[in-house]
């Protein structure tokens, strides 16, 4: 078995000739490891791994490539969990929406200010006034939204990383969707290693009101797929059909992680 450089026992998903390796292993050892970071002034770039970023990884060489640049990756889907059990190496659910209030309570705690980056402007205005409501001293130095067509690599994206630096946030909740907001991310934190990224995809629309999450109850059955495609048919069914084609190659290599020990 192999350890993380947070020192959790790991699962580990081979892309090609990169492993995306899941740590912190669970949401407790995620908010300390979060908070000791923050606390002694050191940045991170946190991404959640979901069934879809397991079919797009193999074909998109920057999105790849961005993922070997984070340095926590949880397991953002019970498909993960379902596979981390199988291979004898068992890792905690950690939705990325179910992360946005824990991180931003401690920010607060820390006395770091926050910034919001993606979606779009009145997203971002309506998640920051809602964020602020609900968490005592939390300050929100930035509200970034990309332009029409944002290019992650591409001189928006330095104009963005510049702001947020002037800004001095030193938590970043990124909402860009994959893979822009892992690439983002990964380039950002190179450039400001003193800043915690953490791309939450819809995050933040759920904060803002501006998107439906499924009610707890599905959730706890494991049903939040399904509330999901029933609401977007047309976007989903083909997604999650491209998830379901990798599950068996996936559990396969599982398997075989759990007979080598």
């Amino acid at each position: 078995m192999r350890r993380s450089r947070i020192g959790a026992i790991i699962v580990e998903f081979q892309i090609k000739e990169q492993s995306i390796r899941i740590a912190p292993r669970d949401r407790a050892a995620l908010e300390r490891e979060v908070a000791a970071r923050l606390r002694e002034g050191r940045g991170f770039a946190l991404a959640t791994l979901n069934l879809d970023h397991l079919v797009k990884l193999p074909r998109d060489p920057a999105f790849l490539a961005a993922y070997g640049q984070h340095d926590m990756i949880v397991a953002d889907g019970n498909p993960i969990v379902w596979l981390s059990r199988l291979a004898g190496r068992p890792v905690g659910l950690v939705p990325g929406s179910d992360m946005v209030m824990p991180l931003v309570r401690i920010a607060a705690e820390c006395g770091v200010p926050l910034a919001l980056l993606g979606s779009t402007a009145p997203v971002l205005a309506e998640a920051a006034d809602a964020l602020q409501a609900q968490v005592p001293g939390l300050k929100v130095a930035a509200q970034i939204a990309p332009p029409m067509g944002f290019d992650p690599t591409g001189p928006e994206a330095d104009d963005m990383i510049a702001q947020l630096e002037q800004s001095g946030a030193l938590l970043c909740l990124v909402a860009l969707g994959a893979p822009k907001q892992e690439i983002f991310a990964a380039r950002a934190y190179a450039r400001l290693p003193n800043v915690g990224f953490a791309a939450f995809g819809a995050g933040l629309d759920f904060i803002a009101g501006q998107q439906v999450r499924a009610p707890q109850w599905v959730r706890a059955m494991a049903l939040e797929w399904l509330w999901r495609m029933l609401g977007q048919p047309r976007r989903m069914v083909p997604r999650y059909a491209r998830c379901a084609a990798i599950l068996p190659g996936h559990a396969l290599r599982a398997w075989r992680m759990r007979r080598l020990g």
